[in-house]
């Protein structure tokens, strides 16, 4: 069976009688097995997506299928599904599964989408490269000395690796857009509202936003069009009406006003293939007839510091829950109420989990409190204008997606503040709140994937997604 790179292609074959929902799963748990070394999977819902399966075959020859018909997909360790184990890949939730379905994963069910699995990530979701995770490193299918990102790094594997046609991550700093750059993949982070995060474990809670790894801009439209919208279990979901997305994708003859922003092809860390590769699409837009400049942008050395500051704050807050009396994992080593909190999180979060946690209640102290937590809450108001009125000034803002492409595993493990760098250009789309995509527009010497990120205001995602289709049509014409 051949590889399928879209919902339209698998449904054309459907229709033909070429292919079933059920040979289609039955295809990827093949691949999943065949390709075990990755460790893209924790856990395979075998029997339960064939039963699946055969009862969207039964729809489709009905024609009463859902919108998601014969797409096979993976969800990410960090959302709610009903009976199934949901650990964030981390010891602490050992045994614990959920006891209800997150409504981005229920509205995908209703269209009759196939859930194949949940896959590895960074411990909850803290990580840019799927080396935190407690049960061992993900593998990039392209050099497996290579790490996929993070930290939806198992979800990027796994459509890399076709182990599913489509995976659902979450998104805090970056954590779809920049494993779906080392791995060659489309990795799209809605504007913050846009999905409810009910259902999802919380990292950091005004940054978390649930978002998609596909193969095609299409699919992640229509995935988004499905799981988007109001939700009156998450009061910060936005109450605006959904467009149908996978409908918008068709080019026009506009020509755009696209900024790129200078600070960031001016950085020392921008590795040399990925600064020329984006340039190129820059030139290629602008001989397209679109109008591109060059906009400059104060605030990227802050960006980092101030994401890191406000995310782990919010960490230390939302993980004070996981302490072992009620659900998960409790240390055997205990003798009072006090050695069983300390010795329970001790033991159940990983070592990057607890720096975090450490760093959030030290920025959330009653004497640093004003210099850090409240300073970094200016600074972010300060980098949501400038992005506002950047955008307002232009249709897209253009940039890399990582640094680098996929560096190797272990390189940058002894260094956290190198590791959290591998967030720059990715932290300011979370940090404003503004939507976001990572689309793969060539490779370096090494055969690594090289991603190209597009920012645009909030709400414009029919806008982003039909402007990165046309990119990625007028590429693959070119090519």
């Amino acid at each position: 069976m051949r590889q399928y790179n879209s919902l339209r292609d698998i449904r054309t074959d459907i229709a033909n009688g070429q292919v079933s929902c059920r040979q289609l799963v039955e295809q990827y748990l093949r691949n999943i097995k065949e390709k075990a070394e990755l460790n893209a999977f924790l856990e395979v819902f075998e029997e339960e997506a064939l039963a699946q399966a055969d009862a969207v075959d039964k729809k489709l020859a009905s024609g009463t299928a859902g919108k998601l018909a014969g797409m096979v997909i993976g969800i990410k360790d960090v959302l709610a599904y009903e009976g199934h184990s949901l650990q964030a890949s981390s010891q602490i939730l050992n045994g614990f599964k959920s006891l209800y379905t997150a409504p981005a994963v229920q509205r995908m069910l209703a269209e009759d989408a196939i859930i194949i699995g949940r896959q590895n990530c960074d411990e909850f979701a803290m990580g840019a490269s799927n080396e935190n995770s407690s049960f061992g490193n993900v593998l990039n299918a392209d050099d497996h000395a290579r790490v996929p990102g993070g930290s939806s790094g198992g979800s990027a594997v796994a459509v890399q690796a076709d182990l599913c046609l489509a995976s659902i991550g979450s998104d805090t700093g970056g954590s779809v857009r920049q494993p779906a750059s080392f791995c060659g993949v489309i990795g799209l982070k809605p504007t913050y509202s846009r999905i409810s995060r009910y259902g999802l474990i919380a990292y950091a809670s005004s940054f978390d936003q649930i978002g998609t790894i596909t193969r095609s801009v299409e699919d992640a439209a229509l995935l988004l069009e499905v799981m988007a919208g109001a939700d009156g279990m998450d009061s910060t979901a936005s109450q605006r009406e959904v467009p149908a997305y996978s409908q918008l994708l068709q080019a026009d003859d506009k020509k755009y006003k696209i900024g790129y922003i200078r600070d960031c092809f001016e950085r020392e860390g921008l590795d040399t293939e990925v600064k020329d590769a984006i340039l190129g699409v820059k030139d290629m837009l602008r001989d397209a007839g679109h109008e591109v400049e060059a906009v400059d942008f104060p605030y990227l050395d802050f960006m980092v510091p101030t994401y890191y500051i406000l995310t782990t704050a919010e960490a230390s807050s939302n993980l004070g829950r996981y302490d072992g009396v009620k659900y998960g994992f409790r240390s055997e080593n205990v003798t009072d109420l006090t050695s069983l909190y300390k010795k329970t999180r001790a033991e159940g979060f990983g070592q990057e989990v607890q720096r975090r946690i450490m760093l959030g209640t030290f920025v959330l102290s009653a004497d640093y409190y004003d210099a850090y937590y409240t300073k970094a809450q200016k600074v972010r108001r300060l980098i949501k204008e400038k992005t506002d009125e950047l955008l307002q000034q232009y249709d897209f803002l253009i940039l890399p997606t990582a640094p680098t492409t996929a560096f190797k595993i272990g390189e940058n493990t002894a260094n956290p503040l190198a590791m959290y760098l591998a967030d720059i250009f990715t932290v300011q789309a979370s940090l404003a709140g503004v939507p976001a995509i990572s689309i793969p527009v060539g490779r370096d010497a090494n055969g690594l994937s090289i991603g190209l990120q597009l920012m645009t205001r909030s709400f414009e995602e029919p806008q982003l997604l039909a402007f990165s289709n046309y990119i990625l049509d007028k590429i693959t014409v070119e090519a």
